[in-house]
């Protein structure tokens, strides 16, 4: 027999026997909800096998922000790959009345995609699950020929092999095919566009460790920039439907940062999505984590955080699921798996989507606030170290409460919907093109103009934090002049370190930050 004949026969034994193999868990998606899942799996004992259709490393659009609630879910000793330490955040309103804030404690790390996701899924790797990349899911089945009984799953690749499971978690983005099996029903789509461009050591330095945000110029669109050693990621973000506009945000954005200079290294593209509230997380033995279950905040469209712990319950409770020996238990434990993502993050994402319909309507009213008052810019450390969520700090403080309910009545509309209501267009189902090429090249033309640009209304803040509680203004020592507007250095120069940060514990020493047992 030739070598050639050999390894092909050796190639079909392979596949016959993964054929007749049935895992316990299937994950399908190596991102950071995936190797979450795959990771809770494995150290429970079971055979889990992660799917993952690029090779890995492979690049992501993706700020890239470890807040802490992202830190706080990663597998025990991981070693995050940080870029940058951020202890400075400058916030604008579309390029104007720029302020930076300053904390002597880390706020959130920086990471690069690849790096990042490639140390996820080594952890599951070592916790004993059996990675395959370069592998296409076509479709699952739940019952027909290619499922030997009801407590099995078969899981068909592209090349036309099953994969047989008794649990399957989907992990593989918002337009893949196990979101679409599930039905997931989305409400909420964006378009983020983002540039990585490499930059000379001095301007690498006057980023360090100070990230930008930009209220943006459309209802909801913001932008940023983080910096990752001699790099910049500089983004923007808007509703789906303003491709022409955002695309013109993002060259905007670079061109007042001084940055037009030079040229990208990466630019890409990719639609965030939301689930509504009724959209399903399971059915039968199949669950959905992450953005193939539409789980992201709203307002800011973090997901990191949201996959990491999405992930996590995701393989715990497809263990429960391929444990279970008849589809009543199976269904038991499914709904178990949605009833904590609802009590968690389904309160965050709640929370959040009224911030974003406050933020659309006026985002000089919030950007007045989190620059003038002190409370609101230590609620933001508090959050982005990983002390509380948005949803925490709702409840449990009754000044941010009332706030929110006195500015959720000042700015409801009178129809109920957000100012994007009906004009995102194009299709939201699970199985929507990611890569829109009208999106992706600025082809839709701006749906409504607004005067959202204008001066920050400081007035209107502290009137409403007024009426939620007694609070003053913001001392005098720690409120500076605005930075200078437009040119290389609109992000401004950092304020004194704000003394209220100065009696808080440290979360996450300076010297490295480790996730320890």
């Amino acid at each position: 027999m030739s070598s050639e004949n050999a390894d092909a026969e050796e190639v079909r034994a392979e596949k016959s026997e993964q054929a007749t193999t049935v895992w316990d868990v299937v994950v399908v998606g190596a991102g950071p909800a995936g190797a979450s899942a795959a990771y809770a799996a494995a150290v429970a004992g079971r055979r889990v096998l992660l799917l993952e259709k690029a090779e890995l490393p492979r690049y992501k659009t993706c700020g890239g922000g470890i807040i802490g609630p992202s830190r706080d879910s990663l597998p025990p000793g991981f070693e995050l790959p940080l870029q940058d330490r951020v202890h400075a955040v400058t916030f604008s309103l579309n390029g104007r009345f720029a302020r930076t804030r300053r904390s002597r404690r880390m706020l959130f790390g920086l990471v690069n995609r690849p790096e990042f996701d490639a140390g996820l899924v080594e952890q599951a790797q070592k916790a004993g699950a059996e990675l395959r990349t370069g592998v296409t899911v076509s479709r699952v089945e739940q019952h027909g020929p290619a499922v030997p009984d009801r407590r099995t799953v078969a899981v068909v690749l592209a090349d036309g092999e099953t994969v047989l499971a008794r649990a399957v978690v989907g992990a593989d983005g918002s337009a893949g095919r196990i979101g679409a099996h599930v039905g997931v029903k989305l409400d909420q789509v964006d378009l983020g566009l983002e540039a990585e461009i490499p930059v000379p050591a001095s301007v690498a330095e006057d980023w360090k460790g100070r990230v930008l945000i930009d209220w943006g110029p459309m209802p909801g669109s913001y932008g940023w920039v983080f910096p990752k050693g001699d790099t910049l990621t500089v983004g923007v973000i808007s509703a789906r439907g303003e491709g022409a506009a955002t695309k013109r945000y993002l060259e905007d954005f670079i061109a007042r940062l001084g940055l037009a200079g030079f040229e990208p290294a990466i630019s890409s593209g990719h639609l965030t999505r939301c689930r509504s509230d009724d959209s399903p997380l399971s059915r039968g033995r199949v669950l959905v984590c992450g953005d193939a279950a539409g789980l992201l905040e709203p307002w800011t469209r973090e997901g990191i955080s949201f996959a990491l712990r999405s992930g996590r319950l995701a393989g715990e409770w497809a263990v429960r699921i391929a444990e279970a020996n008849d589809a009543v238990d199976a269904r038991r434990q499914a709904l178990n798996y949605a009833f904590a993502i609802k009590a968690g993050l389904g309160v965050e994402m709640a929370v959040g989507r009224r911030m974003l319909a406050l933020f659309e309507r006026r985002p000089g009213l919030l950007h007045a606030t989190i620059t003038g008052l002190r409370p609101a810019w230590n609620a933001f450390t508090d959050i982005t170290r990983g002390s509380t969520t948005l949803a925490g700090l709702v409840r449990s403080n009754g000044i941010a409460r009332r706030a929110l309910d006195v500015l959720d009545r000042r700015m409801a509309p009178t129809d109920g919907m957000t100012l994007r209501g009906a004009a995102q267009s194009g299709p939201t189902s699970a199985d929507a093109d990611v890569s829109d090429p009208a999106e992706l090249t600025g082809a839709v033309g701006v749906s409504g103009a607004s005067d959202l640009s204008g001066p920050a209304d400081a007035s209107d803040a502290l009137d409403a934090a007024s009426d939620a509680a007694d609070v003053s203004a913001p001392d005098a020592s720690d409120v500076s002049a605005p930075d200078a507007p437009g040119g290389a250095d609109a992000s401004g120069v950092a304020d004194a370190p704000d003394a209220s940060d100065a009696p808080d514990a440290p979360d996450v020493p300076d010297s490295g930050v480790k996730r320890s047992e």
